[in-house]
């Protein structure tokens, strides 16, 4: 495991609950720009203006877990990558600490969506902003679905409830402060890849299955061979050529 210099641990982060508000990673962001040295949760009973990728609109009826990390200069630009395969390891852990026992399968979609039997059950959305000091904040937003979930996705998805699940989003969270806490600690400012990128693959699914990767401009189609050092998916074409993608959305061909 790598060694940290413990700016990560569960005493450097502290902890804000809020009621209604726009979106907790665009409060987060504004509190970074006031100054605000990161370390910062925020959680909220409701979200009146919740986003997820590419400005996709994500459920935020009370009785979710809404919730945003800030953290600023967390790592140098170039070990930044391997932070969302961090991220899902983190929630991972609190899905399945919270699931009865006997509870369908918890598993990691790459980079970072959590599933339950092949369901999506969290949204994840990292940002980034540089700030006029000349820090760079980043802001984790996670929102899990314990009561509530989208209709009319354009994938599977379910609710912690349907698995057995009634913990409050209170409960929730407090697993997932303390299991970020100690990924953040092996991730280690991003010289943790190797330790993250081993945890990742024995939570994920899917790996040497048929899967589609759609970008913003076309589709591409092949078989799920992995992730590399650095976390960027591998994708084995029916000739052999092995691709690097570093953001898309995988379907999986057997169940979406």
């Amino acid at each position: 495991m790598a060694r940290s210099s413990g700016r990560f641990s569960m005493e450097a982060f502290r902890h804000e609950t809020l009621g209604d508000v726009g979106s907790t990673n665009t409060e987060c962001l504004a509190r970074a720009r006031a100054g605000d040295p990161g370390g910062l949760w925020l959680t909220a009973k409701r979200q009146t203006s919740g986003r997820g990728r590419r400005g996709r609109t994500w459920t935020s009826e009370a009785g979710n877990l809404y919730a945003s990390l800030l953290l600023v200069d967390p790592a140098p630009m170039e070990r930044l990558g391997s932070l969302p395969l961090a991220v899902a390891l983190a929630v991972h852990a609190t899905i399945r600490a919270v699931l009865p026992p006997g509870a369908d399968p918890v598993e990691v979609k790459w980079p970072n969506d959590i599933l339950i039997g092949r369901r999506k059950t969290c949204g994840i959305l990292i940002e980034a902003e540089k700030l006029l000091d000349g820090r760079q904040a980043l802001v984790i937003g996670i929102g899990i679905n314990i009561r509530h979930m989208p209709e009319g996705a354009a994938y599977p998805v379910t609710r912690l409830e349907d698995h057995g699940c009634h913990a409050s989003p209170e409960e929730v969270f407090a697993h997932l402060f303390n299991r970020m806490a100690e990924v953040l600690e092996s991730w280690d400012e991003g010289r943790g890849v190797a330790e993250i990128s081993r945890r990742w693959l024995d939570a994920a699914c899917g790996i040497g299955e048929a899967v589609t990767v759609n970008l913003p401009d076309r589709s591409l189609s092949g078989r799920f061979a992995g992730i590399d050092a650095q976390g960027l998916l591998q994708l084995e074409t029916r000739s052999g050529q092995v691709l690097s993608i570093a953001a898309g959305d995988v379907f999986f061909a057997r169940t979406e």
